[in-house]
Protein backbone atom coordinates (compact mmCIF):
# COMPACT_ATOMS: atom_id res chain seq x y z
CA UNK A 1 0.00 0.00 0.00
CA UNK A 2 2.68 2.31 0.79
CA UNK A 3 4.11 3.06 -2.97
CA UNK A 4 0.73 4.32 -3.87
CA UNK A 5 -0.15 6.07 -1.00
CA UNK A 6 3.43 8.15 -1.29
CA UNK A 7 2.52 8.59 -5.04
CA UNK A 8 -1.16 9.78 -4.15
CA UNK A 9 0.59 12.10 -1.48
CA UNK A 10 3.15 13.58 -3.94
CA UNK A 11 0.40 14.07 -6.49
CA UNK A 12 -1.79 15.38 -4.20
CA UNK A 13 1.12 18.22 -3.35
CA UNK A 14 1.35 19.35 -6.86
CA UNK A 15 -2.82 19.33 -7.94
CA UNK A 16 -3.98 20.66 -4.78
CA UNK A 17 -7.62 22.11 -4.09
CA UNK A 18 -8.41 25.14 -5.56
CA UNK A 19 -10.38 26.08 -2.40
CA UNK A 20 -10.32 26.56 0.99
CA UNK A 21 -11.52 23.56 3.08
CA UNK A 22 -12.27 23.70 6.69
CA UNK A 23 -14.54 20.50 7.13
CA UNK A 24 -14.07 17.67 4.93
CA UNK A 25 -16.88 15.26 5.60
CA UNK A 26 -16.94 11.93 4.49
CA UNK A 27 -20.01 10.21 3.58
CA UNK A 28 -21.10 6.65 1.09
CA UNK A 29 -22.79 8.33 -1.02
CA UNK A 30 -26.64 10.19 -1.70
CA UNK A 31 -28.50 7.20 -1.12
CA UNK A 32 -32.35 7.74 0.71
CA UNK A 33 -32.54 6.83 4.30
CA UNK A 34 -32.12 7.82 7.71
CA UNK A 35 -28.05 8.05 7.88
CA UNK A 36 -28.02 10.37 4.86
CA UNK A 37 -30.78 12.46 6.48
CA UNK A 38 -28.63 13.35 9.25
CA UNK A 39 -25.58 14.08 7.15
CA UNK A 40 -27.27 16.56 5.44
CA UNK A 41 -28.65 17.93 8.80
CA UNK A 42 -24.61 18.37 9.99
CA UNK A 43 -23.98 20.34 6.97
CA UNK A 44 -26.59 22.54 6.67
CA UNK A 45 -26.33 23.71 10.19
CA UNK A 46 -22.58 24.18 9.62
CA UNK A 47 -21.95 25.35 6.27
CA UNK A 48 -22.44 29.06 6.87
CA UNK A 49 -19.39 29.27 9.58
CA UNK A 50 -17.38 26.73 7.89
CA UNK A 51 -16.04 26.11 4.44
CA UNK A 52 -17.09 22.27 4.07
CA UNK A 53 -16.40 19.97 1.09
CA UNK A 54 -18.31 16.38 0.44
CA UNK A 55 -16.41 13.43 -0.12
CA UNK A 56 -18.58 10.52 -1.24
CA UNK A 57 -16.69 7.44 -1.56
CA UNK A 58 -19.26 4.33 -2.65
CA UNK A 59 -21.54 3.34 -5.63
CA UNK A 60 -24.98 5.02 -4.74
CA UNK A 61 -27.67 2.29 -5.31
CA UNK A 62 -30.87 4.96 -5.35
CA UNK A 63 -28.87 8.29 -5.58
CA UNK A 64 -32.33 9.82 -4.38
CA UNK A 65 -30.79 12.44 -1.99
CA UNK A 66 -28.46 13.60 -4.55
CA UNK A 67 -30.32 16.87 -5.14
CA UNK A 68 -30.51 17.55 -1.71
CA UNK A 69 -27.03 17.44 -1.47
CA UNK A 70 -26.42 19.37 -4.43
CA UNK A 71 -29.17 22.15 -2.88
CA UNK A 72 -26.84 22.67 -0.17
CA UNK A 73 -24.62 24.59 -1.98
CA UNK A 74 -21.52 22.92 -0.74
CA UNK A 75 -18.52 21.37 -3.09
CA UNK A 76 -18.88 17.76 -3.94
CA UNK A 77 -16.55 15.62 -5.02
CA UNK A 78 -17.87 11.95 -5.98
CA UNK A 79 -15.42 9.07 -5.99
CA UNK A 80 -16.87 6.24 -5.51
CA UNK A 81 -16.00 5.25 -9.93
CA UNK A 82 -12.64 4.89 -8.87
CA UNK A 83 -12.25 4.19 -5.60
CA UNK A 84 -15.06 1.73 -4.91
CA UNK A 85 -13.68 -1.12 -7.14
CA UNK A 86 -11.72 -4.57 -6.11
CA UNK A 87 -10.32 -5.07 -9.07
CA UNK A 88 -8.32 -1.39 -8.43
CA UNK A 89 -7.87 -1.52 -5.19
CA UNK A 90 -4.49 0.62 -5.79
CA UNK A 91 -6.39 3.23 -6.98
CA UNK A 92 -8.56 3.25 -3.88
CA UNK A 93 -4.58 3.33 -2.10
CA UNK A 94 -3.55 6.36 -4.26
CA UNK A 95 -6.73 8.61 -3.34
CA UNK A 96 -5.93 8.14 0.42
CA UNK A 97 -2.63 9.70 -0.17
CA UNK A 98 -3.89 12.64 -2.57
CA UNK A 99 -6.93 13.63 0.13
CA UNK A 100 -4.35 13.08 2.82
CA UNK A 101 -2.67 15.71 0.93
CA UNK A 102 -5.38 17.45 0.06
CA UNK A 103 -6.54 17.80 4.21
CA UNK A 104 -3.32 18.38 5.55
CA UNK A 105 -1.86 21.37 3.08
CA UNK A 106 -5.42 23.53 4.96
CA UNK A 107 -3.50 23.69 8.56
CA UNK A 108 -5.86 22.62 11.07
CA UNK A 109 -8.79 21.39 9.13
CA UNK A 110 -11.43 18.74 10.94
CA UNK A 111 -12.64 15.50 9.20
CA UNK A 112 -16.05 13.79 9.93
CA UNK A 113 -17.36 10.75 8.37
CA UNK A 114 -20.63 9.09 8.86
CA UNK A 115 -21.15 5.45 8.29
CA UNK A 116 -18.52 5.95 5.97
CA UNK A 117 -15.57 2.92 5.75
CA UNK A 118 -13.15 5.49 3.41
CA UNK A 119 -13.29 7.60 6.78
CA UNK A 120 -11.38 4.91 8.34
CA UNK A 121 -8.69 4.39 5.52
CA UNK A 122 -7.78 8.18 5.58
CA UNK A 123 -7.79 8.56 9.53
CA UNK A 124 -3.64 6.72 9.53
CA UNK A 125 -2.35 9.11 7.22
CA UNK A 126 -3.28 12.52 8.86
CA UNK A 127 -1.47 14.11 11.67
CA UNK A 128 -2.53 14.33 15.05
CA UNK A 129 -3.24 18.21 14.45
CA UNK A 130 -6.35 17.41 12.18
CA UNK A 131 -9.35 16.99 14.09
CA UNK A 132 -10.72 13.58 13.40
CA UNK A 133 -14.75 12.56 14.36
CA UNK A 134 -16.70 9.53 13.24
CA UNK A 135 -20.42 9.83 13.76
CA UNK A 136 -21.72 5.83 14.38
CA UNK A 137 -25.58 4.67 13.61
CA UNK A 138 -25.37 1.21 13.98
CA UNK A 139 -23.10 -1.38 15.41
CA UNK A 140 -22.70 -3.22 11.92
CA UNK A 141 -19.02 -2.45 11.91
CA UNK A 142 -17.62 -1.90 15.41
CA UNK A 143 -15.51 -4.76 15.34
CA UNK A 144 -14.17 -3.72 12.24
CA UNK A 145 -14.04 0.20 13.39
CA UNK A 146 -12.03 -0.91 16.86
CA UNK A 147 -8.62 -1.13 15.44
CA UNK A 148 -9.15 2.56 14.25
CA UNK A 149 -10.11 3.78 17.68
CA UNK A 150 -6.57 5.83 18.58
CA UNK A 151 -6.58 7.50 15.48
CA UNK A 152 -10.51 9.13 15.98
CA UNK A 153 -10.36 12.04 18.16
CA UNK A 154 -14.40 11.55 18.78
CA UNK A 155 -16.43 8.80 17.96
CA UNK A 156 -19.75 10.44 18.09
CA UNK A 157 -22.96 8.36 19.06
CA UNK A 158 -26.31 8.67 18.15
CA UNK A 159 -28.28 6.18 20.68
CA UNK A 160 -26.64 5.96 23.80
CA UNK A 161 -27.88 2.17 23.64
CA UNK A 162 -24.79 2.13 20.76
CA UNK A 163 -22.63 4.34 23.00
CA UNK A 164 -23.00 1.40 26.07
CA UNK A 165 -22.86 -1.33 22.96
CA UNK A 166 -18.85 0.20 21.87
CA UNK A 167 -17.97 0.44 25.49
CA UNK A 168 -18.62 -3.63 26.17
CA UNK A 169 -16.62 -4.42 23.35
CA UNK A 170 -13.73 -2.13 24.27
CA UNK A 171 -13.30 -3.94 27.44
CA UNK A 172 -13.67 -7.16 26.34
CA UNK A 173 -11.12 -6.71 23.55
CA UNK A 174 -8.92 -4.63 26.03
CA UNK A 175 -8.94 -1.48 24.69
CA UNK A 176 -7.41 1.38 27.05
CA UNK A 177 -10.10 3.06 29.47
CA UNK A 178 -8.75 6.58 28.23
CA UNK A 179 -10.45 5.69 24.52
CA UNK A 180 -13.88 5.95 26.02
CA UNK A 181 -13.26 9.41 26.87
CA UNK A 182 -13.28 10.47 23.53
CA UNK A 183 -17.03 9.20 23.15
CA UNK A 184 -19.91 11.78 22.55
CA UNK A 185 -23.85 11.30 22.22
CA UNK A 186 -25.63 13.93 20.60
CA UNK A 187 -29.84 13.31 19.38
CA UNK A 188 -30.62 13.33 15.64
CA UNK A 189 -32.46 16.77 14.47
CA UNK A 190 -36.07 16.18 12.59
CA UNK A 191 -38.02 18.92 11.58
CA UNK A 192 -41.14 19.71 14.19
CA UNK A 193 -44.60 19.89 12.09
CA UNK A 194 -47.44 21.57 12.86
CA UNK A 195 -49.88 19.00 11.99
CA UNK A 196 -54.02 19.04 13.59
CA UNK A 197 -55.28 15.42 14.63
CA UNK A 198 -56.65 13.47 12.17
CA UNK A 199 -59.01 11.46 13.57
CA UNK A 200 -59.32 7.64 11.32
CA UNK A 201 -62.14 5.72 11.34
CA UNK A 202 -60.16 3.01 10.67
CA UNK A 203 -56.71 2.55 11.96
CA UNK A 204 -54.02 3.32 9.42
CA UNK A 205 -50.37 1.82 10.27
CA UNK A 206 -47.72 2.47 8.07
CA UNK A 207 -44.18 0.71 7.57
CA UNK A 208 -41.16 3.30 6.88
CA UNK A 209 -37.96 2.13 5.65
CA UNK A 210 -35.50 0.45 3.28
CA UNK A 211 -36.26 -3.23 1.38
CA UNK A 212 -33.64 -4.68 3.47
CA UNK A 213 -33.74 -8.36 5.16
CA UNK A 214 -32.87 -6.89 8.70
CA UNK A 215 -35.85 -4.34 8.69
CA UNK A 216 -37.81 -7.21 8.18
CA UNK A 217 -40.79 -6.04 6.67
CA UNK A 218 -42.79 -9.19 5.36
CA UNK A 219 -43.66 -9.96 9.07
CA UNK A 220 -45.17 -6.54 8.76
CA UNK A 221 -47.41 -8.15 5.23
CA UNK A 222 -47.94 -11.01 7.66
CA UNK A 223 -49.62 -9.22 10.28
CA UNK A 224 -51.90 -7.42 7.87
CA UNK A 225 -52.90 -10.25 6.06
CA UNK A 226 -54.24 -11.70 9.49
CA UNK A 227 -56.09 -9.08 10.72
CA UNK A 228 -57.52 -8.32 7.24
CA UNK A 229 -58.69 -12.38 7.40
CA UNK A 230 -60.17 -11.63 11.13
CA UNK A 231 -62.04 -8.55 9.75
CA UNK A 232 -60.16 -6.26 12.13
CA UNK A 233 -60.54 -2.48 11.38
CA UNK A 234 -57.26 -1.28 10.42
CA UNK A 235 -55.18 -0.69 7.07
CA UNK A 236 -51.53 -0.97 6.44
CA UNK A 237 -49.41 0.92 4.27
CA UNK A 238 -45.60 0.65 3.39
CA UNK A 239 -43.47 3.46 2.13
CA UNK A 240 -40.11 2.08 0.52
CA UNK A 241 -38.88 -0.49 -1.36
CA UNK A 242 -40.15 -3.80 0.08
CA UNK A 243 -40.98 -5.67 -2.92
CA UNK A 244 -36.99 -6.20 -2.67
CA UNK A 245 -37.69 -8.64 0.52
CA UNK A 246 -41.03 -9.89 -0.64
CA UNK A 247 -43.97 -10.03 -3.24
CA UNK A 248 -46.77 -7.19 -3.04
CA UNK A 249 -48.93 -8.49 -4.99
CA UNK A 250 -49.78 -11.25 -2.34
CA UNK A 251 -51.07 -7.95 -0.45
CA UNK A 252 -53.88 -6.13 -2.29
CA UNK A 253 -54.99 -5.39 0.90
CA UNK A 254 -52.49 -3.25 1.42
CA UNK A 255 -50.84 0.35 -0.11
CA UNK A 256 -47.74 0.39 -1.17
CA UNK A 257 -45.99 3.84 -2.37
CA UNK A 258 -42.44 3.00 -2.68
CA UNK A 259 -39.39 5.43 -2.25
CA UNK A 260 -41.09 8.63 -1.95
CA UNK A 261 -38.45 11.51 -2.17
CA UNK A 262 -41.12 14.19 -2.39
CA UNK A 263 -41.05 15.79 1.48
CA UNK A 264 -44.67 16.93 1.09
CA UNK A 265 -45.81 14.10 0.04
CA UNK A 266 -44.15 11.95 2.92
CA UNK A 267 -45.63 14.84 5.36
CA UNK A 268 -48.76 13.97 4.10
CA UNK A 269 -48.25 10.08 4.63
CA UNK A 270 -47.12 10.36 8.59
CA UNK A 271 -50.32 13.47 8.82
CA UNK A 272 -52.66 10.67 8.12
CA UNK A 273 -50.98 7.45 10.08
CA UNK A 274 -52.30 6.43 13.73
CA UNK A 275 -49.31 4.15 14.04
CA UNK A 276 -45.76 3.46 12.91
CA UNK A 277 -44.89 -0.03 12.86
CA UNK A 278 -41.11 -1.69 12.71
CA UNK A 279 -39.95 -5.12 13.01
CA UNK A 280 -36.56 -4.77 12.46
CA UNK A 281 -33.53 -7.04 13.42
CA UNK A 282 -31.46 -4.29 14.72
CA UNK A 283 -31.10 -0.81 14.66
CA UNK A 284 -29.84 2.51 16.04
CA UNK A 285 -32.86 4.99 16.07
CA UNK A 286 -34.67 5.12 12.93
CA UNK A 287 -35.17 8.88 12.01
CA UNK A 288 -38.64 7.61 11.16
CA UNK A 289 -39.45 6.99 15.02
CA UNK A 290 -38.09 10.91 15.68
CA UNK A 291 -40.29 11.75 13.05
CA UNK A 292 -43.44 9.77 14.30
CA UNK A 293 -42.86 11.01 17.49
CA UNK A 294 -42.93 14.55 16.11
CA UNK A 295 -46.39 13.92 14.54
CA UNK A 296 -48.17 12.85 17.63
CA UNK A 297 -48.28 9.14 16.71
CA UNK A 298 -47.56 6.14 18.23
CA UNK A 299 -44.83 3.66 17.90
CA UNK A 300 -45.31 -0.38 17.88
CA UNK A 301 -41.54 -1.88 17.32
CA UNK A 302 -39.15 -4.93 17.79
CA UNK A 303 -37.39 -3.88 21.70
CA UNK A 304 -33.87 -3.34 18.96
CA UNK A 305 -31.19 -0.94 19.32
CA UNK A 306 -31.66 2.67 20.53
CA UNK A 307 -35.57 2.14 20.29
CA UNK A 308 -36.56 1.07 23.91
CA UNK A 309 -34.36 4.51 25.25
CA UNK A 310 -37.09 6.32 23.12
CA UNK A 311 -39.83 4.09 23.18
CA UNK A 312 -41.69 2.44 26.89
CA UNK A 313 -43.78 0.09 26.25
CA UNK A 314 -46.94 1.07 27.30
CA UNK A 315 -46.17 4.69 28.09
CA UNK A 316 -45.73 6.16 24.99
CA UNK A 317 -46.07 2.79 22.65
CA UNK A 318 -45.24 -0.66 22.50
CA UNK A 319 -42.56 -3.06 22.15
CA UNK A 320 -41.94 -5.95 20.43
CA UNK A 321 -39.84 -8.44 22.73
CA UNK A 322 -40.40 -11.81 20.81
CA UNK A 323 -37.07 -12.66 19.11
CA UNK A 324 -38.88 -15.41 16.35
CA UNK A 325 -40.79 -14.20 13.52
CA UNK A 326 -43.91 -16.39 13.93
CA UNK A 327 -43.79 -15.35 17.53
CA UNK A 328 -43.33 -11.61 16.47
CA UNK A 329 -46.33 -11.81 14.06
CA UNK A 330 -48.39 -13.07 16.97
CA UNK A 331 -47.20 -9.98 19.50
CA UNK A 332 -47.79 -7.76 16.61
CA UNK A 333 -51.19 -8.86 16.19
CA UNK A 334 -51.93 -8.10 19.88
CA UNK A 335 -50.60 -5.08 20.33
CA UNK A 336 -52.64 -3.60 17.08
CA UNK A 337 -55.38 -5.08 18.34
CA UNK A 338 -54.43 -3.59 21.88
CA UNK A 339 -54.38 -0.46 20.28
CA UNK A 340 -57.64 -0.54 18.21
CA UNK A 341 -59.30 -1.16 21.89
CA UNK A 342 -57.85 1.68 23.30
CA UNK A 343 -58.74 4.57 21.03
CA UNK A 344 -58.24 7.17 24.35
CA UNK A 345 -54.78 5.48 25.98
CA UNK A 346 -53.12 5.89 22.01
CA UNK A 347 -54.61 9.75 21.53
CA UNK A 348 -52.75 10.16 25.06
CA UNK A 349 -49.40 8.85 23.99
CA UNK A 350 -49.56 10.67 20.76
CA UNK A 351 -49.65 13.99 23.04
CA UNK A 352 -46.85 12.75 24.88
CA UNK A 353 -44.83 11.97 21.83
CA UNK A 354 -45.10 14.97 20.46
CA UNK A 355 -44.21 17.09 23.65
CA UNK A 356 -40.68 14.59 23.85
CA UNK A 357 -39.96 15.16 20.54
CA UNK A 358 -39.54 18.83 20.76
CA UNK A 359 -37.85 18.90 23.57
CA UNK A 360 -35.46 16.03 22.20
CA UNK A 361 -34.90 16.37 18.22
CA UNK A 362 -35.47 20.26 17.41
CA UNK A 363 -33.29 21.68 14.89
CA UNK A 364 -31.75 24.66 17.05
CA UNK A 365 -30.67 22.18 19.15
CA UNK A 366 -29.10 19.63 17.04
CA UNK A 367 -26.95 22.61 15.51
CA UNK A 368 -26.38 23.98 18.80
CA UNK A 369 -24.87 20.49 19.86
CA UNK A 370 -23.26 20.02 16.12
CA UNK A 371 -21.39 23.69 15.98
CA UNK A 372 -20.14 22.74 19.73
CA UNK A 373 -18.46 20.02 18.53
CA UNK A 374 -17.34 20.92 14.92
CA UNK A 375 -16.33 24.28 15.50
CA UNK A 376 -16.29 24.61 19.70
CA UNK A 377 -19.67 27.34 19.56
Amino acid sequence: MFPFVLLGRIYGKYRQLRFPVDIFFFFPNADIGGSPKVNLDIVDCIKKDKKCLIIFSKKPKNNLFAERFKALGVPIIDLHSKIDNKLFHFVNFFYRGVIASWIEAQGSATVMGGECIFLYKIVPHLSKRIKKIELIHLSTWINYSIAFAPYLDIRLFSTMHLMREVKNVYLKAGVPVDYEDRFRFMDNSIEIPTNEVINNEILQVIFVGRGAPQKRPELIARIARILFEENVGVHFSFVGDVELVFNTDDYPFCTFYGNINDEQRLKQIYEKADVLMLTSEFEGLPIVVMQMMAYGKIVVSTAVGGIPDYIKDGENGYLITAMEDNKIIEEGVAIIKKVISNKETTRAMGIFNKEKAVELFGKNTFCRNIKGLLIGS
